[in-house]
């Protein structure tokens, strides 16, 4: 297997893994409050990726790779999971993740700022058609949340663009597994210090399906998607893999159905087929 194609292997695993992050969410902040949901899963995220590094010996970041290490942390660990589970408090899962259609675009123009990649003009074009197809297929789902929150989604996919360009290009040197541990750690203090500080009084009302959606946002959504997204973005291109975040927000519909109990429509399957070419197309041209 060539490394372009293990990129794609590695991104798409990443993205399936990435595509129940909003629904878990949004079952977690049924009951519990938002900012100590963000703190918690990257507290315990965290303590995990500590216990990986002193298990496998990752290779240690140089003192010019913390600002960038730094970047990722408030774009990934903390920025995305907090917007969104502001936002989540107030709209369907439904309703947030057909923004997270809008992520290769913002991905894409952070691998060129800060990754100095340069693909070519109609890789733009598909790129720019697929988002425009999910834009549009967010629209005409008609009802959802108030317009802050949509604002704070759209804060969180800049935020997590950039950190996801800043951490494919990291992955390059440190590894793809390195880059979210190191971020993780460097995060735990102010995570953990911020979920003591907004601890529930008591956990006696907190169902079930809240503390599996803890669970799956700080072991998958915030540690091992990221292991596959990572070396997937360096082994492919931070433009070029990041197109496959188009298929995110149909799985995550797919999940939301099926967990969350949300409609599935036909109009779903069809921009599905529709955005699958031009994550086809956006690959094809680019190089």
């Amino acid at each position: 297997m060539d490394r372009t194609t293990g990129g794609w292997i590695n991104g798409l695993l990443g993205v399936l893994i990435f595509s129940g992050s909003l629904p878990a969410t949004r079952a977690a902040v049924m009951d519990f409050d938002p900012v100590f949901l963000t703190a918690a899963r990257a507290a315990l995220a965290g303590l995990l990726a500590l216990g990986l590094l002193a298990a496998f010996g990752g290779k240690r970041p140089e003192r010019g790779d913390l600002l960038p290490l730094a970047i990722v942390a408030l774009g990934v660990v903390l920025g995305f999971p907090l917007l969104t589970a502001l936002a989540l408090a107030h709209i369907t899962s439904a309703h947030s993740i057909v923004f997270v259609g809008l992520l290769p675009l913002a991905t894409a123009g952070f691998g060129v700022l800060r990754g100095g990649e340069r693909p070519r003009p109609a890789f733009w074009l598909f790129s720019c058609l697929g988002s425009a197809l999910v834009a549009g297929f967010a629209l005409a789902r008609g009802p959802g949340g108030a317009a802050a929150s949509d604002l704070l989604m759209l804060a969180a996919i800049l935020v997590c663009g950039l950190g996801y360009a800043e951490g494919g290009r990291l992955s390059r040197q440190l590894g793809g597994w390195q880059v979210i541990s190191w971020a993780l750690v460097l995060s735990l203090p102010a995570a953990a210090g911020l979920a003591l500080l907004t601890l529930p009084p008591g956990f006696a009302g907190i169902g079930g399906p809240a503390w599996i959606g803890l669970a799956y946002v700080s072991l998958f959504s915030m540690l091992i998607g990221f292991i596959f997204w990572y070396r997937g973005l360096a082994q492919g291109g931070i433009a070029a893999v990041g197109q496959l975040q188009l298929l995110q927000p149909f799985f995550g519909l797919a999940l939301a159905a099926l967990l969350l109990h949300e409609q599935v429509s036909p109009a779903m399957l069809a921009v599905t087929a529709a955005v699958v070419l031009c994550v086809a197309g956006a690959r094809r041209f680019a190089a």
